[in-house]
């Protein structure tokens, strides 16, 4: 089986305030999108591991992202828990033309 990466596009990137996340619908997959300060995007699940929270709610900073139930903080651009939790997948997200694209596997 060859997995491929396909671009999806989100909308625009103007629907994230800076400093700021929004939950998105990949294919049935919901994912977290956070728009930094410096403009730079970051992307990973939209649920907590530990337990299910909204992480597109959480707080953020250029480098950290905080879980808005349990405070658990992540690196954003790595996945690496800095609380002792399971690591996050980040997601390659990038604008695009004023538009959020995100990269998405398919089999």
């Amino acid at each position: 089986m060859t997995t491929l990466s396909t671009r999806v596009v989100l909308g625009p990137v103007g629907q994230i305030p800076p400093g700021e996340g929004r939950a998105f619908d990949l294919g049935g997959r919901m994912i977290a999108v956070f728009r930094l300060r410096s403009g730079t995007l970051r992307a990973v699940p939209a649920a907590c591991p530990h337990a299910g929270g909204p992480l597109a709610d959480g707080q953020i900073d250029d480098a950290v992202l905080i879980c808005p139930l349990h405070l658990n903080t992540w690196d954003l651009a790595t996945g690496c828990s800095r609380s002792g939790q399971p690591d996050l997948e980040v997601l390659d997200v990038w604008e695009e033309d004023g538009l959020i694209a995100v990269s998405a596997l398919r089999g």
